[in-house]
């Protein structure tokens, strides 16, 4: 199936073009938001929708990514958080992996001839140097291996094949000769390298991950009808924020009209049905054998 572009398909989402164009229709020759430029309110209005992205308006995105020949995953260009990391089996149902924060990722100084550590040495258009020399930060490889010297602990492996009373010792759902947490791989989101540490026995070469992406810098970047009037409430409340001229009552209005614009938005767009409640409930109730 071809990729859908909802900015000219969705009926559900408005562009962010055809947002600037509606406001700027709307404003009087009076309106303290008159005399902004259309840089100032595109910019604005970017910033709201990258704003709505982090806990109103998510947009949620899912993509298959290739495992890299040091078990990484580079994050994609548009990444802002992880939702889910996982493999997907026959039955086209997503199996995820477990966040381990025990993962290694370290890296070493990177050495020249002499042995020593090196730096970049950058410079301008000018010829002048770009960085305070004071302020260098060492060139850095990536070093997983393992430290040198020593004995290492018990890491626990040996408890899948311990049986523990799970009423006496408290282990709930833990089965004979099966430990608990069981998962198809673990995995460590590393921001300084953007990427993800990927630790699976499953000899997969790819997973799906499942990330709150950044709308700001998309293409053309769009919002849902349920928060268009929130951005519009955005916009003009960034306006008047910093303007000496604006009144304070003035100011304090636009700020409550649009948080109570995105309170309506959030509460539009994140309703929890009374199906999807029963869904929940009886999703534990099971049948036990009767005697």
């Amino acid at each position: 199936m071809a990729f859908t572009d909802v900015s000219t398909k969705g009926m559900n989402y408005v562009t962010l073009t055809e947002l600037i164009g509606d406001f700027k229709v709307t404003m009087d020759g009076d309106d303290y938001a008159a005399n902004a430029s259309d840089s100032a309110i595109r910019n604005i209005a970017l910033r709201g929708i990258r704003d709505f992205g982090f806990d109103v308006t998510s947009r949620v995105r899912s993509i298959k990514l290739s495992i890299e020949s040091n078990d990484t995953v580079t994050l994609p260009d548009d990444y802002v958080d992880v939702i889910k990391v996982g493999i997907v089996d026959s039955d086209g149902i997503l199996r995820p992996m477990a966040q381990n924060k025990n993962i290694n990722y370290s890296q070493k100084y990177a050495l020249n001839e002499a042995g020593d550590a090196t730096t970049d040495s950058t410079t301008d258009s000018d010829g002048g140097p770009l960085d305070i020399p004071d302020n260098l930060v060492l060139n850095r490889v990536d070093d997983k291996t393992a430290t040198s010297g020593g004995s290492t602990p018990d890491s626990g492996d040996l408890d899948y094949y311990m049986f523990e009373n799970y009423l006496y010792q408290g282990g709930i759902g833990r089965m004979y000769g099966v430990g608990g947490g069981m998962r198809v791989g673990d995995y460590r989101v590393n921001l300084d390298q953007n990427r993800l540490e990927i630790e699976t026995n499953s000899g997969r070469s790819d997973v799906v991950l499942e990330y709150i992406a950044d709308e700001a810098r998309s293409t053309n970047p769009v919002i849902h009808v349920y928060a268009e009037e929130a951005l519009r409430c955005y916009i003009y409340y960034k306006l008047c924020e910093r303007k000496s001229n604006v009144p304070a009552n003035e100011k304090g209005r636009a700020r409550s009209e649009y948080y109570n614009e995105r309170r309506k938005a959030k509460a539009r767009l994140g309703n929890f049905t009374k199906d999807e409640a029963l869904r929940v409930i009886r999703k534990n109730f099971k049948l036990a054998p009767k005697y």
